[in-house]
């Protein structure tokens, strides 16, 4: 066969036509990624060739609990914000549980932070043929502005200072028969892309809050230019970028458990390994085949959401 062959378009077009095809079927966060050169040619034919392939991991679980949805009006975003609160098997709203707080991808909302799985049956998995321990899940709509504080919208102020205090009127991340102090908080967090980096940042900054976050393919760069190249709106400025640098303040996570996962081919791998190599002893990181997809987020879900209940 020449390269011609193929309906008169050349082997590299038809490449770049499967490339992108094949990024599409990632989702809209692939294409966010391949338009703004996040995602290089050979990550783009990796999708064809299978460097990407990861095999969905089989999903037992029990009847899901209840969710509960609704918006706020948030000072900290300066808009109404949604936000579902999910409950594991056999709990309703008003039992006292451990806390989750999931962050979604960029391009992403409250609805869509579980690579696609609905968080209720997240929460209803069995792992090893055992249920999770119970846990709620909490997630709200925090923009694309990567977590971290912007002028006039600051996602990391609505999840501290607005969503977790919502959750715990409602009995939820607050260890039973403890005050308020160090050791009083039963809540984690979980991302996956640029709410991997969330979770890992929200920790970073407040340890003292946050026992547990596992990040699945954090969305991190080593420098603001790095940065700003690819996605302007991330940081308002460099000293933004200094303040909520993950890699920087990694060593703030000392006493808290950290879980990190990330395809060998993901092109936020650098960032990935340069975080890696200032985790505290004994952080679980998880470094397999796969890219930045959603085939590899999903794979991922169950061990992090295993990691997170076994922790809280």
């Amino acid at each position: 066969m020449t390269a011609r062959d193929h309906g008169g378009l050349s082997r590299r077009r038809l490449l770049g036509i499967g490339g992108v095809a094949a990024v599409a079927a990632a989702g809209a966060g692939g294409l966010e990624l391949v338009a703004r050169g996040v995602i290089p040619a050979k990550q783009a034919l990796d999708w064809i060739d299978g460097a990407c392939s990861v095999a969905a991991p089989p999903l037992v679980s029990a009847s899901p609990g209840p969710s509960l949805s609704g918006t706020f009006y948030s000072r900290a975003r300066r808009r109404e914000v949604g936000y579902t609160i999910t409950y594991p098997p056999g709990h309703r709203p008003g039992s006292q549980l451990p806390l989750i707080i999931g962050l979604h991808a960029y391009g992403g909302s409250h609805a869509s932070m579980l690579a696609g799985l609905p968080a209720a049956r997240g929460l209803a998995l069995h792992m090893d043929g055992r249920p999770l321990p119970p846990t709620a899940l909490a997630a709200a709509d925090g923009g694309g502005g990567y977590w971290n504080p912007h002028p006039g919208d600051d996602p990391m102020g609505m999840v501290i200072d607005e969503l977790i205090p919502l959750c715990q009127r409602r009995g939820l991340g607050i260890a039973a028969g403890i005050g308020a102090g160090a050791g009083a908080w039963r809540i984690g967090t979980l991302g996956i892309s640029m709410g991997g980096y969330g979770a890992i940042l929200l920790a970073e900054k407040y340890p003292d809050l946050i026992r547990a976050a596992a990040a699945i393919s954090p969305a991190i760069w080593t420098s603001y230019a790095q940065a700003r190249a690819v996605n302007p709106g991330a940081y308002a400025s460099a000293a933004a970028f200094a303040s909520a640098d993950a890699v920087t303040h990694a060593g703030a996570l000392a006493n808290v458990a950290v879980r990190v996962a990330s395809g060998q081919s993901d092109p936020f791998h650098p960032g990935v390994e340069a975080l890696v190599r200032r985790l505290p002893p004994g952080a679980v990181v998880d470094i397999s085949k796969g890219c930045h997809t959603g085939s590899f987020f999903l794979s991922q879900v169950p061990a992090c959401l295993a990691f997170l209940t076994r922790h809280l």
